[in-house]
This record gives C-alpha cells, structure tokens and sequence, in this order.
C-alpha cells in the first residue's frame, strides 16, 4: 500500500498547475515588430497608458534581473497596466478574471536584435472563464492593447 506524503501530494499539485499555467504561456500571441529599442518602446507604451487614463502598476526589467544573478538575457521589460472601467467589465461577468488582469505587455529583443512587442489577445487570455468569447469585453480589451501597443512604437 502507498501512503502519499504531504510533499508528494504538494509536488504533484505543483506540477499540475504549472502544466495547466504552460498552456496558458502557451497560447497564440500578438507579435509586432517595433522600430525602438525596447527601452523606447516601453517608454512608449507607458506613455500611451498614461494618455490613455490608465495605471500603470509595474515595469519590469528582466534582463536587469538576469544580470542581478550573474545571468545574461536579450533585452526584455514588461509593462503591467489596467484600466478599472475595463477591467471590471470583465471582473463583473467573472471575478476570476482578476488572475489574468491587469494587463501585460512584453519588449523584448529578438534573435536578430529586433525589438518586438507582445501581448496575450483577450480571448486567450480570458478563455476557460465564464466569459463568452464574443463578449464586448474581449473586443474593447483587444482594441486597447492593439491601439496601445500602435502608439508605443510610433513614439519619438
């Protein structure tokens, strides 16, 4: 007879939501390719939050912290942001959603050294909740990240 122990009920826990967070990573993206670096254009994209009446909440550097651990990554900063008016139209039809927002957008430099932004299209982002994916949420949320993430690469 087995006898599960705690630490192998949690490891298998674990590795169950990490496989269920993969597909999630794993979804289709949005990919543009920016004329910026990938400082311009986060500076940009926070730029366009900001004139847009949103918050942004985080900027994070990832390369800065591969190096911080004596690491090297290709230039890579994430820009978390919401906007309340939208967010909780979501919230409103499933409070879940609250896992998936605020927003995030990724640059990062590619390979060849070209900067690309990125984004999660709402109805991945929002799939398995009780959201139906023609909901005007989703549309409103795909058009936000697709004006905003426009805007970020056309700063100057």
């Amino acid at each position: 007879m087995v006898h599960w122990k705690w630490e192998h009920h949690m490891k298998y826990l674990l590795a169950s939501a990490l496989i269920g967070l993969s597909s999630v990573a794993m979804a289709d993206n949005v990919v543009k390719s920016s004329p910026l670096s990938v400082a311009e254009t986060i500076d940009g994209l926070e730029a366009a939050v900001n004139g847009a009446g949103a918050t942004v909440f985080a900027r994070v550097d990832h390369a800065a912290g591969a190096e911080s651990v004596g690491k090297s990554i290709p230039d890579a900063t994430l820009l978390i942001f919401g906007n309340p008016a939208l967010g909780t139209l979501a919230m409103e039809q499933d409070i879940r959603a609250g896992l998936v927002l605020p927003l995030q957008v990724l640059a990062y430099e590619d390979a060849e050294g070209n900067t690309q932004i990125t984004y999660t299209p709402a109805e991945d982002l929002l799939a398995g909740l009780n959201i139906a994916p023609d909901a005007e949420v989703i549309a409103r949320i795909n058009g936000a990240l697709n004006m905003l993430t426009d805007k970020a690469m056309s700063a100057n």
